[in-house]
């Protein structure tokens, strides 16, 4: 943090933070106000309706003046203008997500009231294609699943996650460029204000879904006037301190939340995947097959990496729980493992995309928050994860990048305050591998009277319009449409 002082100090005289408390730029809603050229989108199976455009934002918002890099923005436009409210701005999980194809897809799942009432904005993050993108060229095995999120060795030890994740800073320091430097969560939500402002808009509403949330709460932090309904959707913990580091713990609660509902599956008679006989059978199966893949992996060319071993299956499932639709995926895995054969090697994205994707979310995730630089840390944590939390082998608990990574976050993580409007709905399932309940009632009990939540009795991950309830929908597009929210917490069964 030795860096801190002196940047808080530059972005409080290019903001107008007061008292340390973060303000939106003074010249935000007008400097925002640039003429945008609409075009037709690039990209196959899209609305012809949609079209983008680019705005303009500063690279660095202590140095306003300095380089500018590209937003790219698409939108759909209210499909009945005599019943338009304004524009809803649909926030795409991550880091390392975007939504530019979100108004043609997702969000024609929407009702025809949303649909009327709003124009549908989707965006690019700063760093992620098509707006200024960036890429550290890191190397093929650091691109793995396994790699990505920090699985320990099969013995626990964090060495290697260690050496991966300084393989991954030094890529990024010698390729990213200045614009790394300068991706983060607060930056991210200052370009939404800029895209609010050459909107034309004095307010936007809001759909965000997983770390669309915490992109959110910053945009509440920073402009909290300026937003109209609000939908928070598989809610991030909103620690104040560890930020990125409290939703890597959360995969071991998760996991735990959802495992029980995938063994019930699993075990039902008359699924052609079925793995056992109860469900209690299921959990040890598991867990005996991921120790004897750490003893003897099966080979799989074409994979990354190029074996079938206890974390690739301990990744896969928490991938498979993300949507109940892919248990298959996963009980077919486990029985050709169980045989000692493998199924054809999953088909991932292009490799520029998931370069795009990496360098986004590494430089978000370490340059939100800093990390512990001492591997006793994670050594000590992955330990006690593994013992009390074995399905996850201690991955929740690890370091990633940021202990290695060579700028110090310019600012303080997000602050979720109780303080501003009460327009904010939550919606939450019940049993959510990656934004588990538990730190989605961190975020209700940080909003307080701002917000109202609804609970779905459901598994999986997003809520609204996907793996929730018809009753949580229902409620979500009755508040986006006409504003009405539940008078207290809804449970939805």
């Amino acid at each position: 943090m030795k860096q801190m002082t002196k940047s808080l100090a530059l972005l409080a005289a290019a903001s107008g933070v007061v008292f340390g408390v973060l303000t939106p730029l003074s010249a935000s809603a007008s400097s925002g106000a640039q003429a945008l050229k609409w075009t037709k989108c690039e990209g196959s199976g899209l609305d012809p309706r949609q079209r983008c455009a680019t705005v303009s934002v500063p690279m660095d918002y202590a140095d306003p003046d300095g380089p500018r890099i590209e937003i790219a923005v698409s939108r759909i436009r209210s499909e009945n203008p005599d019943a338009r409210r304004g524009a809803l701005l649909l926030i795409p999980g991550g880091p390392g997500g975007d939504s530019m194809n979100d108004p043609s897809r997702k969000g024609q799942k929407l009702p025809q009231s949303v649909r009327d009432a709003y124009d549908l904005i989707g965006f690019a993050p700063r760093g992620m294609a098509p707006s200024t993108a960036v890429d550290c060229g890191l190397e093929q095995r650091d691109l793995a699943r396994t790699t990505l999120l920090p699985w320990p060795s099969a013995d626990g030890s964090v060495d290697a996650t260690m050496a991966a994740g300084k393989r991954v800073s030094d890529a990024c320091e010698r390729n990213g460029g200045e614009l790394l430097r300068h991706i983060s969560t607060l930056n991210e939500a200052r370009d939404l204000d800029r895209v609010r402002a050459a909107l034309g808009e004095r307010k936007v509403s809001v759909w965000g879904v997983s770390y669309g949330t915490y992109v959110t709460d910053a945009y509440l932090q920073l402009f909290p006037r300026r937003t109209d309904r609000v939908v928070l959707d598989s809610n991030d913990n909103p620690d104040p301190v560890l930020a990125e580091r409290a939703w890597l713990a959360a995969f071991e609660r998760g996991a735990e939340d959802n495992f029980p509902e995938f063994a019930k599956w699993a075990s039902a008679p008359g699924n052609p995947d079925r793995l056992a006989d109860t469900a209690a059978e299921v959990r040890p199966l598991f867990l005996r097959l991921a120790a004897r893949l750490d003893r003897e992996p099966i080979p799989w060319p074409g994979a990354n990496p190029e074996e079938l071993n206890g974390n690739v299956l301990r990744q896969s499932m928490l991938d498979s729980f993300y949507d109940p639709d892919d248990y298959p995926a996963l009980a077919k895995l486990i029985l050709a493992a169980r045989k000692g054969t493998v199924p054809p090697a999953p088909a991932g994205p292009p490799e520029a995309v998931l370069q795009n994707v990496t360098a986004v979310a590494a430089a978000t995730i370490c340059n939100d928050v800093d990390w512990p630089n001492d591997p006793a840390v994670y050594r000590e944590g992955v330990a006690k994860s593994r013992v009390a939390f074995p399905l996850t082998g201690g991955m929740p608990r690890n370091a990633m990048a940021c202990p290695s990574w060579p700028w110090e976050p310019k600012e303080a993580p997000v602050h979720v305050s109780d303080q501003g409007p009460s327009n904010i709905l939550m919606v939450q399932n019940e049993r959510d591998p990656a934004t588990p309940l538990s730190g989605a009632l961190k975020l209700r009990e940080a909003l307080g009277r701002r917000a109202v939540m609804v609970l779905n009795d459901s598994t999986g991950h997003d809520a609204y319009l996907d793996n929730g309830t018809a009753c949580g929908d229902a409620t979500v597009s009755r508040f986006l449409a006409t504003g009405k929210r539940p008078a207290a917490d809804l449970y939805c069964e």
